[in-house]
């Protein structure tokens, strides 16, 4: 059985809940500021323990790193990204978790084929874009600076 293309995008928005917006943004909003205001509180943290400043900002990276892979881990952070949608996906802590995802999904696969070969699966196209980029920006500094 085909489908044109115009039957193919009526099914698409029957099956598609619309967005509520005006909730949806706000909530976004929200958490993803709580998000950010609990890494402000462990760079506080750790500035107050003696870090000096980069070393404090590293080690709330990877202390939300880590609280992220963890709450991915035992399917928290799926029900906070359900009320905060793109609020917890802009933060480090989306980023944790999109690496962390497909690395439990896949798991039953072994370690090499499951969890080795699909670890990145989502990540890895932003980490590939991120560093292409950093390397034009860092060749056009280069020759005009």
């Amino acid at each position: 059985m085909t489908i044109s293309q115009k039957e193919y995008g009526e099914l698409v928005k029957k099956a598609s809940p619309n967005s509520k917006s005006i909730i949806d943004i706000p909530k976004a909003f929200v958490i993803g500021g709580l998000i950010c205001c609990i890494g402000q509180f462990f760079l506080d943290l750790y500035k107050n323990a003696g870090f000096d400043e980069k070393s404090a900002a590293a080690w709330t990276s990877v202390t939300l790193v880590l609280a992220s892979a963890v709450l991915t881990g035992l399917g928290l952070y799926e029900k906070i990204a359900k009320h905060g949608g793109a609020g917890t996906l802009v933060p480090i802590t989306g980023f944790a978790n999109a690496v962390v995802s497909p690395a439990l999904e896949f798991k039953s696969e072994g370690f090499v084929l499951g969890l080795g070969a699909k670890i990145f699966a989502i990540s890895g196209p932003v980490i590939l874009y991120g560093c292409a980029a950093s390397v034009i920006y860092g060749i056009i500094l280069y020759f005009f600076k």
